[in-house]
């Protein structure tokens, strides 16, 4: 099959990209005595993020893009429209850079608001365009009787993607097979939303940022992908995807390089003499390709060359605006360099089909 070129009239769709939600934005939402408290949540979980970090922070200046972060569409959705628009993307899928349910569960009392108050801060700013603007919403995990009434109400104001902590455990929950996140899974099957795990640190790797000598913590930033090998396997070997067929598990910025050799290994346990998986029928790539997807920041060549080893329909292109690594304001540029030698069908799948089935645009 020939492979393709583009067009300006190519569809473009980044399933990671990133918009700016500040504490006080949240605050202002809230009535006084619970304003207060998340104050206090977040300067709580500030100060355990900087001891974690035995008190060093990440030297930034040599790897900071100065452009995009400066751009009014970070924090503006009209402007953010005129951004994409000056890129050629169509559509975004965004993902906050606050961590709310890192915060949730430090405010004893009120916490309800707090996250209506954060997911309604989202939701005023997907709505200047909605068919443009995806954001994933932040769904507490504190009583899921109440995160299911927030998908609901959510769900109904258009809702497309929730975003739920990674590693629940940090929390002081229980990891995602256990039965009590089963009306969870059942309302967010019925809904289509899907949940995003979208790369971030896990507390336990704190302990090799402290030790990384390198200036921007090279070693240290190179780890989290890896570590959603753990992510995959608590989705499928306990049997979380047999249970909920129509669950969507998306895990966002890793790459793909990661997953085929893990996929492999688990496929050989569950095929071996020596391991016996009651929750699961089938083998667990089986699951990953029926229900799991990743995304890759547009400029990662080496994550194309292994697409059909993931499987194409699992794969979603983005800009990561405004990360360092964006291709924002060449992404364009960037998808013909990238894309080179890749069938037009499979193109067409991995920068827009792909990510217009799962969120529905």
């Amino acid at each position: 099959m020939a492979a393709a070129k583009g067009s300006n009239n190519e569809r473009l769709i980044s399933a990671d990209s990133h918009v700016r939600v500040t504490a006080d934005s949240v605050k202002e939402r809230l009535p006084s005595k619970v304003a207060a408290m998340y104050q206090e949540a977040v300067a709580a979980q500030r100060a355990e993020e900087l001891e974690l970090k035995g008190g060093q922070e990440f030297s930034l200046d040599s790897f900071v893009d100065l452009e995009a972060p400066k751009d009014p569409g970070y924090w503006e959705p009209n402007a953010r429209l005129a951004a994409m628009d000056r890129d050629g993307v169509e559509a975004e899928v965004l993902y906050s850079e606050l961590s709310a349910f890192r915060q949730f569960h430090l405010v004893p009392d009120g916490w309800q608001d707090v996250a209506r108050a954060f997911n309604d801060v989202l939701s005023e700013f997907t709505a200047t365009d909605p068919k443009r603007l995806v954001v994933s919403y932040q769904v507490p995990i504190i009583d899921i009787d109440f995160a299911v009434a927030e998908v609901q109400r959510l769900a109904a104001l258009g809702a497309r993607s929730v975003h739920l902590p990674n590693y629940p455990t940090e929390l002081g929950y229980p990891d995602y097979y256990d039965g009590r996140y089963d009306p969870l899974w059942s309302v967010l099957s019925e809904t289509g939303i899907s949940v995003s795990q979208h790369l971030g640190n896990k507390n336990s790797m704190y302990e090799i940022f402290r030790r990384d000598p390198t200036p921007q913590k090279g070693i240290f930033t190179s780890l989290p992908a890896m570590m959603l090998c753990e992510n995959v396997a608590f989705w499928i070997m306990p049997g979380v995807l047999e249970r909920f067929p129509g669950l969507k598990i998306v895990f966002v910025e890793p790459g793909i390089h990661w997953i085929t050799m893990y996929l492999r290994t688990l496929d050989r346990q569950y095929s071996g003499k020596h391991y016996t998986f009651p929750g699961l029928k089938e083998l667990p790539s089986t699951y990953f390709k029926r229900q799991m997807f990743l995304t890759f920041v547009g400029g990662d060549h080496a994550s194309l060359a292994m697409r059909h080893d993931v499987g194409v329909e699992n794969i979603m292109w983005s800009t990561d605006f405004p990360h360092p690594a964006t291709t924002w304001p060449h992404s364009r540029q960037s998808v013909e360099s990238v894309f080179e030698g890749v069938p037009a069908d499979e193109r067409e799948l991995i920068v827009a089909g792909n990510a217009a089935r799962i969120y529905g645009l």
